[in-house]
């Protein structure tokens, strides 16, 4: 059993004890019934208290039990919470640390609650496709008003206990217990031994609800914050329920049927693929976890351009200081300009306190000598994206660096082995490609070239999660996962207008399918000149690759995007808003004129199937290189690095959605046109064996 069971001073205590958050599995709910029943069946216990060993109360579902028949074992979360609430003796909850999901329902079922304060409360299944499927929709508006609940449920957000607790009303939190917890909750639990009849949170009514437009309302918010997903919404219509049935039980089974409706969805199925999936990519196969990791205690950056600048935001977020390197006094100034204006605006938003950005500013220092960076544990350079450039860099650190310092580089597309080679300590070197703005993108390619020493490894990843970003490793290769599969992305991009799409219907379409942005825009915004001097670099290194003209015909207008005022777009001044442009569409039917092609109709679904298939194809290479360890990885990186749709979990499980044999066909179907490069269209390898096994990607 995964729960102790002893009693003290006549209380029955009953210690959750599955680490490492106490999570409800088949182990732990049995205990809690048996313990339940041990001491109603003692009459020398007068009441009973459950409470979580370790540093939580209860983090919910054990998520190691995800999709296996011990998950749905008797006894269930609503038979163990049943067991409780008929307890003939008084069960009280004392709760510290986190109590969340099944954990908060299961306490809900409890006739008391006391709890410590700073514990964080939450519902947050709607953040894996889910409601809350314990009764949480439904106890949660009886002791919270309706609005605050909504909140909670449908963000899946949490809340501190000391705030809750001043909440007017509310019947959640019997005492905020100061010190010793436990014998805080036996004392409380003597005092209300004799209380009769014993209090249930199901016999207490619904807050009133003085908006009648509330649900809809909400409704509307979330179709705004949270585009085009089924679990927000559905967690309005549990909610509304609850408010609209007296009978508790009722509300309790409409509830559990919404949860089964939409547990077995493909929504559902892709976010709890993000959310394994975000965990599994901080796991390197060759790396065991126990590999002792360098202290990272003072950081270098060197380039206070935009990506130094918001590089140096994540460690100083952090509270890791940061020195600030450049070559002139002029741009450490407007370096250290930029991120104190970022600050600032936070600060003026209510999103970071006067204090906090001024400890943050106090741990970044400056410098134009390479000397005041020598011991720094980690130095990250963010210069130009040059290999000349950067090999200048590496040389100078490989002179001055302490022993030990890992050097790392923040490339886009270099070659990290051949960077490394420039060093005498190449073990030590490491890709580190943060993603504009780093201070706000989370995703974070860890580019492990041949040479990078495991601890190393080790240590950035660590590094990673302690600065917020989600850890991708990736093998070398020119762009790495995301930007190598994004080439391809826009290639198709660039034929699909050469074809008879216009820009505005290819970015229109991708939009429409969950993307942030479709890839003009995208281009616009990063700047159109980057691709442009990639596919010059191609034109030397792989003249077979076969690239449309558009896009060299509009950069060779001078059309590089927002920064210039003009790109794929036309932009007004001071404004982000894309104009359709007639001097990129004539350009367009210049190129279709030369090549003697009659523009044709395009249909929506096209586009998307091929921009979204030349990822898959590419990620199955990747995948057969050793690029990439595993498919969630790759998933990984588009989630949150290049605004791929949470609702189809990434390109690679997108097509295990579709189905592998249904993409091998669509592919065929691309590959008989004779525009877009038809030879691309052959399923790679991998791809066409998983297809022709009937198996999938991940």
């Amino acid at each position: 059993m995964s729960a102790s069971y002893q009693v003290t001073d006549g209380v029955a205590v009953i210690t959750l004890t599955n680490p490492p958050v106490n999570g409800l599995g088949h182990s732990t709910r049995a205990g809690i019934v048996d313990g339940v029943n041990q001491a109603n069946a003692d009459a020398s216990v007068k009441a009973i208290v459950i409470t979580g060993g370790g540093k939580v109360f209860c983090g919910g579902a054990d998520i190691r039990e995800f999709n296996t028949p011990a998950a749905f074992a008797a006894p269930g979360l609503h038979l163990t919470i049943e067991t409780i609430e008929k307890s003939s003796k008084p069960v009280v909850a004392a709760i510290h640390g986190v109590v969340m999901g099944g954990g908060l329902e299961l306490a809900l079922g409890c006739h008391y609650r006391v709890m410590a304060p700073g514990v964080q409360v939450a519902l947050p299944e709607v953040n894996i496709g889910l409601i809350p499927g314990g009764g949480g929709t439904q106890r949660l508006p009886r002791v919270l008003p309706v609005e605050q609940t909504l909140q909670m449920v449908t963000t899946g957000a949490s809340v501190p206990s000391d705030k809750l607790a001043k909440v007017p009303g509310q019947q959640l939190i019997a005492k905020l217990i100061e010190g010793d917890l436990v014998a805080g909750a036996v004392a409380f639990a003597k005092e209300v031994a004799d209380v009769r009849p014993m209090p249930l949170v199901r016999h207490l009514p619904v807050s009133p609800v003085s908006d009648p437009e509330l649900f809809n309302k909400a409704r509307a918010d979330m179709a705004k914050a949270r585009r085009g997903l089924i679990s927000p919404q559905r967690c309005v219509d549990a909610i509304e329920i609850a408010a609209n049935t007296p009978d508790i039980d009722v509300g309790i089974q409409k509830e559990l049927d919404i949860f089964k409706e939409i547990m077995v969805g493909p929504q559902a199925k892709a976010m709890q693929h993000a959310f394994f999936g975000e965990r599994a990519a901080s796991k390197i196969p060759d790396v065991p976890e126990s590999t002792p990791a360098r202290k990272i205690e003072k950081v270098a950056v060197i380039g206070a351009g935009t990506m130094g600048g918001g590089i140096t935001m994540c460690f100083l977020n952090a509270g890791i200081p940061v020195t600030l390197l450049e070559m002139k006094q002029e741009a450490i100034d407007r370096g250290v300009g930029i991120i104190r204006k970022n600050y600032e605006a936070q600060v003026a938003k209510g999103k970071l306190a006067q204090d906090k950005y001024e400890q943050r500013m106090g741990l970044l220092t400056t410098t134009l000598s390479y000397d005041d960076i020598a011991q720094a544990d980690m130095v990250i350079e963010a210069v130009f994206e040059d290999f000349g450039v950067k090999s200048q860099v590496f040389t100078k650190l490989d002179a001055v660096m302490k022993p030990g310092a890992i050097l790392a580089s923040n490339t886009s597309t270099l070659d990290v082995d051949k960077i490394a080679e420039v060093t005498k300590r190449p073990a030590d070197v490491v890709g580190l490609h943060f993603f504009s703005p780093a201070n706000v993108m989370r995703l974070l390619e860890v580019v492990r070239s041949k040479h990078t020493a495991k601890d190393v490894m080790a240590t950035v990843m660590q590094v990673a999660k302690k600065i917020k970003k989600v850890a991708v490793v990736s093998g070398v290769c020119d762009g790495f996962i995301g930007n190598r599969m994004f080439e391809q992305y826009v290639r198709q991009s660039f034929f699909l207008v050469e074809e008879g799409a216009t820009v505005q219907q290819v970015d229109k379409a991708a939009e429409a399918f969950g993307f942030a942005m479709g890839p003009f825009r995208v281009g616009d915004l990063a700047g159109n000149d980057i691709g442009f001097a990639i596919r010059k670099r191609r034109k030397i290194e792989q003249p077979d690759v076969i690239y449309s003209p558009v896009g060299d015909a509009v950069c060779e207008l001078g059309r590089f995007g927002q920064k210039v005022g003009k790109g794929w777009y036309d932009y007004e001044a001071g404004k982000r808003e894309p104009v359709p442009s007639a001097e990129v569409q004539a350009c367009i039917d210049k190129v279709r004129a030369d090549k003697g092609l009659t523009p044709r109709a395009i249909s929506d679904e096209e586009i998307v199937q091929r921009l979204v298939l030349a990822l898959v194809n590419e990620g199955a290479a990747i995948l057969e290189e050793g690029i990439a360890s595993k498919a969630s990885d790759i998933d990984m990186v588009y989630l949150t690095g290049y605004g791929f749709p949470l609702t189809w979990g990434g390109p690679m499980l997108y097509a295990d959605l579709l189905g592998l044999p249904k993409v091998v066909e669509l592919m065929k179907g691309f590959a008989g046109n004779p525009h877009g490069d038809p030879a691309f269209w052959t399923p790679a390898p991998l791809l066409a064996k998983l297809a022709a096994e009937g198996k999938t990607f991940n």
